[in-house]
């Protein structure tokens, strides 16, 4: 049994009660499609095929990889740490109408907060900060993206967005402190040359 019992907001439960009653089963089935480029088991993925990729081929890149790599360990990590602390029941577990209307289900069903899907999303968006203006923006907009499908298929409420978006964030910086994260990328990058000379 967790730790703490976590209760939705009034805002949570409205914004809830809107989604139910408006959606339709067409954008639930997207959303429900989309929301999966944040599942930890993909990220997790591709954070080590980069890294490899990275690492095997010497590029100035590496340092951003390894730190992209441990970030989403240690995310995957915490959301399971939390899901054990916290029970919330989800929004979708509150609603007829919003099955009717297209919600799936999502997960456990005490599992709302906070939300692993956003939790990932904001310590990689917050990795991608040092990275040139234009990246910055696509990795953001993806990341909020991404992180609010959760709200719209009913797997989370607004505050376990939120929460577990924040979270991330604080997470990635915390790991920089470890990595050195970005000025070691930083370096990489203005001196390529340098890297792998003995």
């Amino acid at each position: 049994m967790a730790l703490y019992r976590v209760t939705p907001t009034h805002i949570d439960q409205l914004v809830a009660e809107e989604i139910a009653s408006n959606t339709r089963p067409l954008p639930e089935k997207i959303a429900e499609l989309v929301t999966w480029g944040a599942d930890e088991h993909l990220l997790l993925g591709c954070a080590a095929a980069a890294w490899a990729i990275a690492t095997a081929r010497r590029s100035p890149l590496q340092p951003a990889a390894t730190h992209w790599l441990l970030v989403t360990m240690a995310s995957a990590a915490l959301r399971h740490v939390l899901k054990l602390a916290f029970d919330q029941v989800r929004p979708d577990r509150k609603t007829v109408r919003g099955h009717l209307h297209g919600i799936p289900i999502s997960g456990d069903a005490m599992d709302a907060f906070p939300s692993g899907h956003a939790l990932h999303m904001g310590a990689l968006a917050s990795a991608a900060a040092p990275l040139p203006r234009k990246y910055r923006l696509v990795a953001w907009t993806t990341a909020l993206s991404l992180a609010g499908t959760r709200v719209v298929v009913l797997a989370h409420w607004l505050t376990d967005v939120v929460a577990g978006f924040a979270m991330g964030i604080a997470l990635e910086r915390g790991i920089r402190r470890l990595t050195g994260y970005p000025n070691c990328y930083i370096r990489r990058m203005l001196s390529p040359q340098d890297e792998g000379v003995d």
